[in-house]
């Protein structure tokens, strides 16, 4: 048999962290085997899947290191995969399962749903979707005939246990009353992760699984509908879960997750790697710093610890400085430092900002020192000259930040009139909601169109100090920001 393993993520935004973290030990785990490793696009989320994503995913993975055997950029002989360009396998399967008797065809509407979800809740039952969903198949038939909106989902058992076998945690038990019947194909006709992900994993003969542990829930689903196809199930492994240093799971209120994040601040890409090969994992000496082929060398899928391991950027920048120490020539930390962002060629975008405010080129580097850093040394001080309070400022900076996330479109012209709208709706003053932003990415309310900066900075730099001076700010109790995640929807729907 020859091993093979996949890493599967949506182009939905930007490339996260963990994907890179289960992607090094699909990896990692196919090398030790002398196996193949395959990336699959999973875009069944047509409304916020983009090609721009894709494409950044993929240059991420690659500045990493990580190399793929069969993919949507190199081809194979499993393709296509990108899963919109295999809709039409995917209702073929889902019809086999409806002939077989394993799923059925259900006509509820949302509001139909709401209230089985509500009966169920009151009953002291789970309130996934479950129950009386089918209808007589004369019913089904004249639906179909008069062409009403329908899903196809899978029949699940009501009673016993399904016992789930894992690589790391042994047999994992979860009871079929808590497990919901599943949508397989959608109403717009596209899959479910859960109909692709099984069937691709099958014709893409897949034979390990390994995954972060948040997919256990859905694991009973992977299994019943390998038993409905009559197909092998590949072994699963469910990884823990990277956390922030306050043990929560990680996420971008807390710590930056996206890879750019940290190719922008001037972490080297054999230092993340490396960092993310210790996330629950160690070396047999214990040692701290490794490259990837040593990783390759030494790999043993069962030293994974299941203790959910901390994502801690001090940790990091720690690691990063030993590798530039140990790893780098002068010579070519000079070349590390020119392509990081000290080659003045990729400053010609603001040049005739620069130029315009310089008496003399010694005036170049104070001006310009914020578009090379990563965090700035702010404090409270730095906003107290604002015309708002800080509260106001902090909730300014707060719906900036939640509204940025939402974009990514990452044009000045977007950018600001993001602004504008935001500052409408608050009744603010265009200046006076500024001014808070130009301090959190330029470090000064002095500065040229903030909103070129953050175009030149980029999405990942300019969102993580929109976040850090939140925090400078004192940040939010979580009764606070449940009233400002209130008033944020509701000035949205205003200007819907």
């Amino acid at each position: 048999m020859t091993v093979r393993t996949r890493i599967a993520p949506s182009p939905t935004g930007d490339p996260h962290v963990g994907t890179a973290y289960i992607a090094l030990f699909n990896l990692c785990f196919a090398r030790q085997h002398q196996g193949q490793f395959v990336l699959r696009i999973e875009d069944t989320d047509q409304a916020r899947s983009t090609a721009k994503s894709e494409a950044d995913i993929l240059r991420a993975l690659r500045w990493l290191g990580l190399e793929w055997d069969e993919g949507p950029d190199m081809g194979g002989p499993h393709g296509p995969y990108r899963q919109s360009e295999r809709k039409g396998l995917y209702k073929e399967y889902a019809m086999q399962l409806v002939d077989k008797g394993h799923a059925f065809y259900c006509f509820r509407t949302p509001e139909e749903l709401d209230v089985i979800r509500e009966e169920r809740k009151a009953a002291g039952l789970n309130p996934g979707i479950k129950g009386e969903l089918e209808l007589p198949q004369e019913e089904v038939a004249r639906r179909l005939e008069k062409g009403d909106v329908y899903v196809i989902r899978m029949k699940v058992p009501d009673e016993g246990v399904c016992k789930i076998p894992d690589l790391l945690r042994g047999d994992i038990e979860i009871e079929w009353s808590q497990v919901d019947c599943q949508i397989l194909l959608k109403s717009d006709g596209m899959p479910t992760y859960h109909l692709a992900n099984v069937v691709d994993d099958h014709l893409m003969q897949i034979t390990h699984v390994i995954r972060g542990e948040e997919w256990i829930s859905s694991a009973p689903k992977h299994q019943l509908l390998y038993s409905y196809f009559g197909w092998q199930m590949p072994e699963l492994c469910h990884m823990p879960l990277l956390r922030n240093p306050d043990k929560s799971k990680l996420s971008k209120r807390k710590n930056p997750t996206s890879i750019n994040f940290y190719e922008r601040l001037g972490v080297l890409p054999e230092a993340l790697l490396n960092y993310l090969g210790r996330m629950g994992w160690s070396m047999p000496d214990e040692s701290e710093k490794f490259s990837l082929q040593q990783m390759y060398a030494h790999f043993d899928l069962l030293r994974v610890s299941l203790g959910g391991p901390i994502f801690d950027l001090v940790k990091l920048r720690w690691l990063n400085s030993i590798w530039m120490r140990e790893d780098l020539s002068d010579d070519q930390f000079i070349e590390r430092v020119e392509n990081w962002g000290y080659g003045l060629e990729k400053f010609k975008p603001l040049v005739p900002q620069v130029k315009s405010r310089v008496e003399v080129l010694s005036d170049i580097a104070p001006m310009t020192c914020f578009l090379r850093s990563g965090y700035l040394n702010l404090t409270e001080a730095d906003f107290a000259s604002g015309k708002l309070d800080l509260e106001q400022q902090k909730k300014a900076l707060q719906f900036a930040t939640w509204t940025y996330e939402q974009e990514q479109d990452w044009r000045k012209e977007v950018l600001f009139g993001h602004a504008k709208r935001l500052a409408k709706v608050m009744e603010l003053k265009m200046g006076d909601f500024m001014f808070p932003i130009f301090v959190a990415i330029a470090g000064t309310p002095n500065s040229w169109s903030i909103m070129e900066s953050m175009e030149f900075i980029g999405p990942d730099l300019a969102r993580a100090r929109l976040r850090e001076a939140v925090n400078i700010l004192g940040g939010f109790s979580k009764k606070g920001l449940k009233k400002v995640e209130k008033e944020f929807v509701e000035i949205n729907k205003s200007v819907a």
